[in-house]
C-alpha cells in the first residue's frame, strides 16, 4: 500500500513538473473557480430568505408569536424595533393560517365577537357597558385603518350614562371622542378623507356631534373639519373667523410643504404661514344703462316712422300764428299770407325708437379676502451641518416659487399691485440644520438585483459543467494510470524467487517469455526466422 501511494505521489510530482507555466496557471485557476463555485452554490442553496409575517405589532403580540414559533422550531427574525417579525418566505402562508387558527396575534382588544364568545347571564350592567364601549372603540379603530394613510388608530370614547329618570342635567350631556392616528411621516389627508374620519365616528356613536371629536396623529398634528356652506353664512362670528383663518393658513402650508418635499426630500423643510384676512362682507345692487354702440353713444333701433305731408291751392294759404316757436322739436313753419293768392304747404315728420342695455346686478362680495400673507421656510441642506452645501440656485428657485404663491394669493383689490420688493419682504427662506425633526429613516434591508441572480446562476452552471468534465477526465486518467500500475505490479510479481541459478539459458528463456507477452508479432517473426534457418 505504501509503495502504491509513493508511486502515485511520484507520478503526480512528475506530471506537475512536466507541465508548462501556462498549464499550471490554468489548472490553478480552474481549481480556484471550482472552489469558489462550490462555495457560492453552498451559500445560495443554504441561504434563507425572510419575508414579513406580521408588522406594526405591539411588544406583547410579538412575544406571543415568538413563543409559538419557538415551540414549532421555526426560524424567525424580529425587525422594525421589535414591532415586526419575519420568517422564511416559503413558510409565510402556512404560518399565517396556523397562527390565525390559534387566535394569534392576540391584540388584547375587545370587539363585537366577545359577546358571542363570552355572553353569560351573570354579567352585570357595569361590566356590559365597559365591554360595549371597548368593543365600539375597537371597531372604530378597525374602520379607520381602512383609510389610505392610516397605519393604526386608537379611539377613546366618553359616553354619558343613561339614567332611567331623565333630568335637566342629563339633557346637556353629550358624547365625545378622542382619536390618535398612526400615520406615515409627512402624510397629508384631503378634506374628503378628514370628513370621512369625522363621519365614521359621529355616525357610529349616538349623540356624538363632530364638534366633540378631536383627531390628531403621533406628531401632535390636528386634523380639523372644514366648515360647510351653512357655517360660511355665519363667518362674522369670531370663532368662525378664526377657523377660516387657520384653514387658509393650513391649506397654504400643506401646498408649500408638499412642493418642498418633492424638491428637498421628506422631512427636509419646515413651513409656517401667517395671514391677515379681511372679513368685511358687502351686498350691493347696481342698475346700469349702457348704450349698445359705446363709440357713438347710440342704442339699437327697434322701430321707425316717417310722415310727409304736402298741399297746393288757390287762395288757400295757410294762415295763423306760428305754434310753439320756442319748441324746436315740433316747429311748424306757417306762412302769413293774404286772403287772396296761391299757397303751398309741406310737413315732414320722422320718429325712431331706440333701445339701450339695461343691466341689473345684485353683488355679494366674498365673506373674506387675504389682505396680507407671510411665508417662513427653514430648509435643511444636503449636508446637515454645512449650509454651504445647498446650491444657491436651488435656494433662489425656492424663493421665486414662494414669491409666486404670495403674489397669487393676496387679493389685488385690497393690496393693489405688489412690487417685487414688497413680495420679497413677505417671504423668508432660511438654510440650517433641523435638530427637532423625527427620525423617519426606514429600516430597509439591501435587496439583491435580479440580474445578479441571473449572472450568478449562469456562472454556477458553467462552473458545474467545467468541474464535471475535469473530474471525469481526471478519473479516466487515474483509471489508466492504475491499470498501468497494476500491469507493472503483476509483471513484477510474475517472476517468483527460485533457487535455480541464473545461467545464460535461463536469461534467454526469460527474455523470450517477456518478448512473447509484450511483442507477440516480433516473437512470431523471430520463430519463423529460426525455423527457416533450420
Amino acid at each position: 500500500m505504501n509503495e502504491r501511494i509513493t508511486k502515485l505521489r511520484t507520478d503526480l510530482t512528475n506530471f506537475w513538473k512536466s507541465r508548462s507555466k501556462r498549464q499550471k496557471g490554468t489548472m490553478i485557476g480552474l481549481l480556484a473557480a471550482i472552489i469558489i463555485g462550490a462555495a457560492l452554490i453552498t451559500y445560495f442553496m443554504t441561504r434563507v430568505t425572510y419575508s414579513p409575517l406580521y408588522s406594526n405589532l405591539t411588544a406583547a403580540e410579538v412575544g406571543q408569536i415568538k413563543a409559538q414559533l419557538d415551540t414549532q422550531g421555526v426560524k424567525y427574525e424580529i425587525t422594525a424595533g421589535g414591532t415586526a417579525i419575519s420568517v422564511p418566505s416559503d413558510k409565510v402562508d402556512e404560518l399565517v393560517v396556523n397562527l390565525a387558527a390559534q387566535g394569534l396575534p392576540k391584540s388584547g382588544e375587545i370587539d363585537y365577537s366577545f359577546f358571542s364568545q363570552n355572553a353569560s347571564f351573570g354579567m352585570t350592567d357595569n361590566e356590559f357597558n365597559v365591554i360595549k364601549v371597548a368593543s365600539i372603540q375597537t371597531e372604530l379603530a378597525n374602520l379607520m385603518k381602512n383609510i389610505d394613510g392610516v397605519k393604526d388608530a386608537k379611539v377613546m370614547l366618553n359616553l354619558p350614562e343613561q339614567s332611567t329618570f331623565v333630568s335637566e342635567s342629563d339633557k346637556n350631556k353629550d358624547a365625545s371622542a378622542s382619536i390618535v392616528l398612526n400615520t406615515a411621516p409627512g402624510q397629508q389627508f384631503s378634506e374628503e378623507q378628514i370628513r370621512t374620519l369625522y363621519n365614521l365616528v359621529a355616525k357610529s356613536v349616538p349623540n356624538l356631534s363632530t364638534d366633540n371629536i378631536v383627531i390628531t396623529n403621533q406628531y401632535n398634528e390636528y386634523f380639523d373639519l372644514a366648515g360647510g356652506d351653512a357655517e360660511s353664512s355665519n363667518v362674522a362670528n369670531a370663532g368662525n373667523q378664526l377657523a377660516v383663518k387657520k384653514q387658509i393658513e393650513r391649506d397654504l402650508q400643506r401646498q408649500v410643504q408638499g412642493l418642498l418635499s418633492n424638491i428637498m426630500g421628506n422631512g427636509k423643510a419646515i413651513v409656517t404661514v401667517t395671514s391677515d384676512i379681511d372679513f368685511t362682507k358687502e351686498n350691493r345692487e347696481e342698475n346700469l344703462v349702457e348704450p349698445v354702440d359705446k363709440e357713438n353713444m347710440s342704442g339699437i333701433e327697434i322701430s321707425a316712422q316717417k310722415i310727409n305731408e304736402t298741399y297746393t291751392g288757390n287762395a288757400a294759404g295757410a294762415t295763423g300764428t306760428p305754434e310753439a316757436e320756442t319748441n324746436t322739436d315740433n316747429f311748424t313753419n306757417y306762412q302769413e299770407g293774404t286772403s287772396n293768392g296761391n299757397g303751398d304747404y309741406e310737413k315732414t315728420s320722422e320718429t325712431v325708437n331706440k333701445e339701450v342695455n339695461r343691466i341689473k346686478r345684485q353683488i355679494v362680495e366674498s365673506p373674506y379676502r387675504i389682505r396680507d400673507l407671510g411665508i417662513q421656510v427653514v430648509v435643511e441642506p444636503p449636508t446637515a451641518d454645512d449650509p454651504a452645501s445647498l446650491d444657491p440656485a436651488t435656494q433662489n428657485d425656492i424663493k421665486t416659487m414662494l414669491d409666486s404663491v404670495v403674489r397669487t394669493s393676496i387679493d389685488k383689490s385690497s393690496a393693489g399691485t405688489l412690487s417685487d420688493e414688497a413680495v420679497d419682504q413677505k417671504v423668508t427662506v432660511s438654510v440650517q440644520q433641523l435638530n427637532g425633526k423625527p427620525d423617519t429613516t426606514p429600516n430597509t434591508t439591501p435587496a439583491i438585483p435580479w440580474w445578479v441572480w441571473v449572472i450568478g446562476g449562469i456562472l454556477v452552471v458553467v462552473i458545474a459543467l467545467l468541474a464535471f468534465f475535469i473530474i471525469r477526465s481526471r478519473r479516466r486518467q487515474d483509471e489508466e494510470e492504475y491499470e498501468e500500475y497494476d500491469e507493472e505490479f503483476d509483471e513484477i510479481n510474475v517472476d517468483d524467487i527460485s533457487d535455480e541459478k541464473e545461467t545464460e539459458g535461463t536469461v534467454r528463456r526469460k527474455q523470450l517469455e517477456k518478448m512473447a507477452k509484450e511483442k507477440p508479432e516480433d516473437f512470431a517473426k523471430l520463430l519463423r526466422s529460426w525455423i527457416s534457418e533450420e
